[in-house]
């Protein structure tokens, strides 16, 4: 092939390549270009000029807005590189690479490198993240570590209280005050295994209504020596409050404003009150501690930050507690709020709406004192076949007012239904009676020889998620067992009295 076929070649060959390609003089002015290159830089209105020097024409370039940046990444001896990055308005990212003839005169190309770009920011994405969650995780063990000292700490104190305590009362006192803090201890492992899911987006809350006061006694107990030994006044106010909650998350929550309070008030008291507002309950925890500023109102809830150094110094903490505390109550949609006068103390509070008394899933005492009487002159027809479990059952509905009833031969319903007293108004039967028989089918014979069939509910021990649907299915509400009293009385009151608020009757 002749020089001049081979130039012709070569030209028709520049032509064809879809790759923007230029040749530049040695004094840097651009001399020829290929169509891939016109059609890349087309922002000249009469075409690109022969002999534009370099830097007129990037600056052409980038004031018609084609071009939005220009990289240059130094090179490993300190020097700028000769394959810079173009990043243009289109999103297109593409990578200058030359070579320099003898004579001087450079030829460039322009290679597109938009999807590997992309490629290896998702990957450092990711590996971010990955590093994020591993860091996350390590952080969420040291604040296990930490959170679980606590109660662990109050349980040392109160074994040895349990041992020198002189009247049983005493003894009882602190028995009950160590299996609160066993509690307290099972649930923060609980969410703080959980936590770490945070970043992930795994941790679903069980939303349920209890009565807040279940948690201020936790947090009584939990909190009360540790206020003692700084001098400090915990006061809790009482509440009969029902809230719509997640117990556990609720009760990390609290613990870190608590917490918080007593690490940081040195003289004073931390006060620990509810008040409504607008169908929503707000729980606030009030010191009278050092107090906020405004510029670290915000900042505070960051992870591992504190307001000074001399902090780290004189208490040990992670800086965890209010971060985690902040995303609970977003996974909760529950609104925190904070007010804080610097010297005069500060006021964490958070808000959660208030619930229906009755529907309480976990109680307290004063749900006894508020329907005392209720139950009086009814009578329960109660079908268990453990002697032990009968007798505690019956002892319980005894307490209530009840009248407990009891069939003597199951496989004759129709004469042990006929030697009863009374008529039952509420059944309570166990799943597997004396494994033979059934309660459900007890009570649906039951009740077809009653001229008014009664409510029922079963307790069982099986947990099977088939066996459970399979009972609701037929109309009955189910507890498992261990029955525990608060849960089988709001049951029993909504069989009675609300049929509408039990699921299985509607």
């Amino acid at each position: 092939m002749s020089a001049a076929a081979a130039g012709q070649y070569a030209a028709a060959t520049l032509d064809n390549l879809r790759l923007p390609v230029s040749y530049w003089s040695a004094d840097l002015k651009l001399l020829s270009w290929n169509p891939a290159f016109a059609e890349r830089f087309s922002c000249f209105p009469a075409g690109i000029p022969t002999g534009i020097t370099r830097d007129r024409f990037i600056d052409a370039v980038e004031r018609a807005g084609l071009l939005v940046q220009i990289e240059t990444r130094p090179a490993e001896t300190g020097e700028a590189t000769d394959a810079p990055t173009l990043y243009f308005s289109d999103g297109s990212i593409y990578r200058l690479e030359s070579w320099q003839a003898p004579d001087g005169c450079r030829t460039t190309i322009c290679l597109d490198i938009t999807t590997a770009q992309r490629n290896e920011r998702a990957l450092r994405k990711a590996r971010d993240a990955a590093t994020a969650a591993d860091q996350s995780k390590s952080r969420f063990l040291r604040a296990a570590n930490h959170d679980l000292r606590q109660p662990l700490a109050a349980m040392k104190i109160l074994i040895y209280s349990c041992i020198g305590a002189r009247e049983e009362a005493e003894r009882q006192q602190a028995l009950h005050a160590m299996e609160v803090s066993v509690a307290i201890m099972e649930d923060l492992l609980g969410a703080l295994l959980n936590i770490g899911q945070l970043d992930a987006g795994r941790i679903h809350p069980s939303i349920q209504t209890f009565q807040i006061s279940a948690i201020l006694e936790r947090l009584r107990i939990q909190f009360d020596h540790q206020a003692r030994e700084k001098g400090l006044e915990l006061r809790i106010i009482p509440s009969t409050a029902a809230v719509v909650s997640d117990r556990v998350l609720l009760e990390r929550i609290l613990s870190n404003f608590v917490s918080n309070a007593i690490r940081y008030t040195e003289v004073g008291r931390v006060v620990i009150g509810c008040k409504q507002a607008g169908g929503q309950l707000q729980v606030h925890v009030i010191d009278t501690g050092p107090g906020i500023a405004p510029e670290f109102r915000e900042e505070i809830f960051e992870e591992f930050f504190r307001i000074s150094k001399h902090q780290d110094k004189r208490r040990h903490s992670l800086g965890l507690g209010l971060n985690i505390s902040r995303r609970l109550a977003d996974i909760l949609g529950h609104r925190i709020m904070l007010r804080s006068l610097p010297g005069r103390g500060s006021d964490f509070a958070i808000e959660m709406p208030v619930g229906n008394i009755w529907h309480s899933t976990i109680s307290e005492p004063e749900i006894s004192e508020q329907i005392g009487g209720e139950f009086a002159g009814l009578a329960c027809l109660l079908l268990e076949d453990d002697p032990h479990v009968r007798e505690a059952l019956a002892a319980l509905l005894e307490r209530w007012g009840i009248t407990v009833l009891n069939l003597v031969d199951l496989s004759d319903i129709p004469r042990s239904l006929a030697a009863l007293d009374r008529a039952p108004d509420i059944i309570v039967t166990d799943y597997r009676l004396h494994r033979e028989y059934l309660g459900t089918e007890i009570v649906n014979e039951v009740n077809d020889i009653l001229e008014k069939p009664c409510p029922a509910l079963v307790i069982t021990a099986d947990t099977g998620p088939e066996l459970i649907a399979g009972i609701r299915a037929q109309g009955y509400p189910v507890l498992i067992k261990p029955v525990g009293p608060p849960g089988l009385r709001v049951v029993m009151h909504n069989l009675l009295f609300e049929p509408e608020a039990v699921p299985e009757l509607n």
